[in-house]
């Protein structure tokens, strides 16, 4: 089984040095190569060409969300490493951007290791995975500028799902879902693991499979995040 290569480009050494620590854990994952700034994070990307980077927004001569631009931008067929944004900030103005420099994936720093882990895994296998808290910033700024013709889009590998769509005014029925789909909906949203909705709610991690893939076809979702986003923007779940 060959492992998922990491870089990790971030500026503050304890940080850097615990994020490393933690993903080394896991016999699956291989951090590849560190950088403490944009310009050598990019050059090292370039080089090493990891599965993922793990880039902090606030580095020092310019911010994540340029170089992720920068690296959508600018690489060839040939290098198809995914970006995993990690951040403080959960401002809208730093989300918004982050989502159109064309990051495929969102987490807040505080996010505990095992949905960094989930995360990673999520990212690997070519979805996105976009932290509760950022997706409920996106989708309250769509519920407050309804007409505004600018869209925010949460991508996704077969979806996009658009913010100002007429996907926003969508009803979901609650009592399409039973009561322990709507348990499960919830922890879902709050990014748990199957692992980690299993131990919740104390059942098997394949009786969470089965639940996961009812949710997902009750709600015409292709994946985890857009039943998410959906539940969210429907209200099924807070």
């Amino acid at each position: 089984m060959s492992r998922i290569r990491i870089a990790l480009i971030e500026d503050h050494d304890l940080t850097r040095v615990g994020i490393r620590t933690a993903l080394l854990q896991k016999e699956e994952i291989e951090v590849v190569g560190e950088a403490a700034n944009a310009v050598e994070g990019l050059k090292m990307i370039k080089t090493l060409q990891p599965d993922i980077a793990i880039v902090d927004i606030g580095l020092p001569d310019k911010d994540g969300i340029e170089l992720t631009r920068e690296l959508k931008s600018t690489t060839g067929a040939e290098l198809r490493t995914k970006v995993l944004i990690l951040t403080l900030r959960d401002n809208k103005e730093a989300v918004l951007a982050a989502f159109a420099a064309g990051a495929d994936s969102y987490c807040m720093k505080d996010i505990k290791f095992d949905n960094l882990l989930e995360a990673v895994r999520v990212t690997y296998n070519g979805n996105a995975w976009i932290d509760p808290a950022i997706a409920r910033i996106v989708l309250q700024q769509a519920q407050q500028n309804p007409g505004k013709q600018d869209t925010v889009s949460l991508n996704t590998k077969n979806s996009i799902v658009n913010a100002d769509s007429g996907e926003n005014q969508e009803h979901i029925d609650p009592y399409i879902l039973t009561e322990r789909e709507l348990e499960v909906l919830q922890l879902i949203v709050e990014g748990c693991s199957n692992a980690a909705i299993a131990e919740r709610l104390f059942i098997t991690v394949g009786t969470v499979k089965t639940h996961v893939r009812n949710i997902l076809n009750k709600l015409c979702a292709d994946d985890r995040t857009q039943a998410a986003v959906r539940a969210l923007r429907s209200g099924l779940v807070g």
